[in-house]
């Protein structure tokens, strides 16, 4: 049985899908063997077990998973619909909907960069947009501050910077040891996009302690939606790439 799995992620995840939508509308014939299989496969990758459905992380059989779907929605149509939302993270993932060029363009100069660091912070970041948004706003504003950290120490031994340091912070120290700060530039145009870069700087660390998981909430809290992430793991991607290669260049 197991030597009739598809070779590819996305497929295997379509799979799993199935059977479980298969046991959910009546089918006690589904395979518990396969199930537990893939379970197994996609729960060891770190980076594809966040987006699994959370009771694909809780239940080890598809007997554990039956009673809770079947309490969860009573008509068949409900339970394929549950079931397909919460694996929407994972197959998108796996069919690359999530990730845009500029995602490649930022990956290939970060892992230059810092491919233990940096670039490992990044990968964590795009793989988290969808399954955690919180936490991916999270580890974009720690992404930026990495870079600010890698760039002043090389260039100016890290002298400048403490720990109590914050986004906003790093960013000017980083930008004015490049020459990329406002003030260093009389054209008018220059300035206002090097000011705009550094406003986004602000925000990203501004939406980080709105939005991310790095604070506790009060019951009316706000909770980001995938889009806030998208925007402050992109928007973070960018600047990281832009201060890297401006570094590069000097």
């Amino acid at each position: 049985m197991l030597d009739d799995l598809p070779d590819s992620p996305l497929e295997r995840a379509q799979m799993m899908e199935n059977v479980m939508v298969a046991r959910a509308t009546g089918d006690v014939s589904a395979s518990t063997i396969v199930y537990q299989f893939l379970r197994r496969e996609f729960m060891d990758d770190p980076a594809i077990k966040p987006l699994l459905p959370d009771f694909v992380r809780t239940c080890r059989t598809l007997d554990v998973f039956w009673p809770i779907i079947k309490n969860q929605a009573g008509s068949y149509a409900e339970r394929r619909q549950i079931i397909g939302t919460a694996f929407n993270p994972l197959i998108e993932y796996l069919e690359g909907r999530n990730r845009a060029p500029a995602d490649n363009i930022a990956s290939d100069i970060l892992e230059t960069f810092d491919v233990d660091g940096v670039h490992a912070l990044w990968t964590k970041a795009l793989n988290r947009r969808a399954a955690d948004p919180d936490g991916a706003i999270t580890i974009a504003r720690t992404l930026l501050e990495s870079v600010c950290k890698h760039i002043l120490d090389k260039r100016e031994g890290g002298s400048t910077y403490n720990d109590k340091d914050d986004l906003p912070k790093l960013y000017g120290k980083a930008a004015k040891s490049l020459n990329l700060a406002p003030d260093q530039h009389s054209e008018e145009a220059i300035r206002s996009i090097l000011g705009g870069a550094m406003a986004v700087a602000n925000g990203i660390g501004t939406l980080r302690n709105k939005l991310s998981d790095a604070h506790g909430r009060g019951r009316a809290g706000g909770r980001p939606l995938i889009r806030h992430a998208n925007l402050a793991v992109n928007m973070a991607g960018a600047l990281a790439t832009f201060l890297i290669e401006t570094h590069n260049e000097r």
